[in-house]
């Protein structure tokens, strides 16, 4: 079992940067592929991005590539999610996912473990 959590939501003008933080705890020995993925009041839960477990293979959704970037520093057990030059439409709950594969995945459907959510307001 793994228990993530997620930090550094919060509210930001359009334009500007957020940084968030997912923590991973419990059954950590394992390689896992992580994603980020959010929903807006109204929509589906969307992908946004996975890394995979040595964080060499990224994929990006188009919505957010070139401004956002993923990375993990597995010694802290941790995978961030660095957000620039944010939009309205970025304005979701966000999701960190961990699957029990080295690679990451742009379908919720192969996650096996979620955390909670934070959530990220973008304002005009």
């Amino acid at each position: 079992q793994v228990q993530l959590a997620e930090s550094g939501g919060g509210l930001v003008q359009a334009g500007g940067s957020l940084r968030l933080s997912c923590a991973a705890s419990g059954d950590t020995s394992s390689n896992y592929g992580m994603g980020w993925f959010r929903q807006a009041p109204g929509k589906e839960r969307e992908f946004v991005v996975s890394i995979s477990w040595n964080g060499g293979i990224k994929n990006y959704a188009d919505s957010v590539k070139g401004r956002f970037t993923i990375s993990r520093d597995n010694a802290k057990n941790t995978v961030y999610l660095q957000m620039n030059r944010l939009k309205l439409e970025d304005t979701a709950v966000y999701y960190c996912a961990a699957r029990t594969s080295a690679y990451g995945a742009s379908f919720s459907s192969n996650y096996d473990y979620w955390g909670q959510g934070t959530q990220v307001t973008v304002s005009s």
